[in-house]
C-alpha cells in the first residue's frame, strides 16, 4: 500500500512505476480496500461514480484520502505521551553498518563555456553551423 502524493506534486507515479517494475497488478486512488481469498478488491472514485477492480495478490494499491477516517488525539492522551520515555538507539544497537562504501576521488567544476554569438539571419546561422561548428 502506497500513498498517491509526493512532497512536490500529486502525480501518483511511485505506485504505478513500482507495480510495473514488479509485474504486479495495481489499484490506484483506493477509497475502499477489501481482502478476499488471495485477492484484493479496490474501490475508487471515477468521474461517473465508483469503480471496483479485483486484483490477484501480490498487488500495489495507492490510497486516496477517503480510505480512512483520521484519528484525532485527545488532550489526556497527548499529556500521557509527553511523559513517556523515549529510547534512543544508535544504528549499531540495531545491527546496522553505517560505514561509507563510496570514496570521493575528485570534485571539480566543469570548464567554462564560451559565450554565444548573435547572427543576423538564417543564412548566417546555417553558414556558422556548417563551417564553424561542423554539425550540418
Amino acid at each position: 500500500i502506497l500513498g498517491k502524493q509526493a512532497i512536490d506534486d500529486d502525480a501518483n507515479q511511485t505506485g504505478q512505476m513500482f507495480a510495473a517494475l514488479m509485474g504486479w497488478g495495481q489499484g490506484t486512488f483506493a477509497s475502499e480496500v477489501e481482502l478476499q481469498d488471495g485477492k484484493v478488491q479496490v474501490t475508487r472514485e471515477i468521474d461517473g461514480g465508483a469503480e471496483t477492480v479485483s486484483l490477484k495478490l501480490p498487488a500495489v494499491v495507492t490510497t486516496d484520502l477517503r480510505l480512512n477516517e483520521p484519528r484525532y488525539a485527545k488532550l489526556p492522551n497527548i499529556m500521557k505521551a509527553k511523559k513517556k520515555q523515549l529510547d534512543t538507539l544508535s544504528p549499531a544497537d540495531l545491527g546496522v553498518d553505517t560505514t561509507p562504501r563510496l570514496k570521493t576521488v575528485k570534485v571539480s567544476e566543469p570548464p567554462k563555456r564560451q559565450g554565444g554569438v548573435k547572427v543576423a539571419d538564417v543564412a548566417e546561422l546555417v553558414d556558422k553551423l556548417k563551417n564553424e561548428a561542423k554539425v550540418i
